[in-house]
């Protein structure tokens, strides 16, 4: 009999699932509504129904697999299987998830950060092309990333290797949640995108679109930001340009300390595509000693939505 592995994504609004081969092939794929409402009280319930809802449906026998693996937000414990401090999920309280889950539907179960796990889904089925040593960071609402090194996941002292988007690119700069300043999800992240428009407009004396609209006090986005860019627009030119000056020095203090096959750039920016990486790639050249310039790559992720339960169910095949 085929065994089979589960990937969860866990997220603030919705909650992802697949079925994989042990090739890490998906052969069935669903998602929930994360209802957060209660203290987040109706989470891992929901979870386990939906589990075995459609292990019912497709009229599947636990027996065939192998386990379940979950990303999740907020600070896990690898080993104790709990989570705590996943706001987002309205988790204020240590979440025993694993104990649960397991009981729940009879599977084994285990779980790690949701940006480690969309790492490790890009460097098996994705950009990472299975390498052993890779780094991912996601630039989405904020920066988040995941380092590979040896074919193994780093996770550090606390679990908080990997944190690309708390590496100074600005000394004294924009103050970030984490409670210091200059962090590069205060340039890089789609709301840092923003910031440093805002910013840069006010100095702005030219010709631009992306001025005017911001003169107005219309609402812009990073998309919008990158659009008008791409069409040649001045001051959009000038934000892009600096986004990707922080962007690229810090994933080369990423290539000068880890020396990685692949830097693999996901996430909601990420959609700017070439234009973007083109351009964040002139940095990163500029920043990497010679050795690191011509083995480490900078390259666009691939999976997109998938790299959240693809990473997740590679976890679970600790259990084989």
């Amino acid at each position: 009999m085929d065994r089979k592995l589960i990937g969860v994504d866990l997220g603030g609004t919705t909650t992802k699932f697949a079925i994989l081969t042990e090739n890490g092939d998906i052969q069935q794929k669903w998602s929930i509504e994360t209802t957060i409402l209660d203290e987040g009280s109706h989470i891992v319930p929901n979870i386990i129904d939906s589990i075995n809802h459609h292990l019912d449906l497709y009229k599947m026998d636990r027996s065939q697999f192998v386990g379940i693996g979950m990303g999740t937000p907020g600070t896990v414990d690898l080993d104790a299987g709990t989570v705590i401090g996943a706001y987002n999920l309205n988790w204020k309280t240590l979440q025993p998830v694993k104990e649960q889950i397991e009981a729940g539907t009879g599977i084994k179960f285990t779980l790690d950060n949701d940006a480690n796990v969309a790492a490790l889904g890009e460097r098996w089925k994705g950009a990472g092309e299975n390498g052993n040593d890779v780094a991912f960071v996601t630039l989405g609402t904020g920066v988040g990333g995941g380092l590979i090194a040896g074919g193994h996941l780093l996770h550090g002292a606390a679990g908080a290797a990997g944190e690309i988007g708390h590496v100074t690119v600005e000394p004294n700069g924009y103050m970030c949640t984490c409670g210091k300043r200059g962090c590069l999800e205060q340039y890089a992240s789609a709301t840092g995108v923003v910031h440093v428009a805002r910013d840069m407009a006010e100095e702005f004396s030219g010709v631009s679109k992306l001025k005017e609209l911001l003169d107005n006090g219309e609402e812009i986005s990073s998309k919008i930001t990158f659009d008008l860019a791409k069409e040649d627009d001045a001051l959009a030119k000038k934000v892009v340009d600096k986004v990707s000056y922080y962007l690229g020095l810090a994933l080369a203090n990423v290539g000068n300390t880890m020396n990685p096959s692949s830097i693999i750039i996901g996430g909601g920016v990420s959609a700017a595509g070439d234009f973007l990486l083109k351009q964040v790639d002139a940095y990163f050249h500029e920043f990497t000693f010679p050795t690191v310039r011509e083995t480490t790559h900078l390259k666009l992720a691939v999976l997109g939505n998938d790299a959240g339960v693809i990473g997740a169910a590679s976890l679970a095949q600790r259990f084989i």
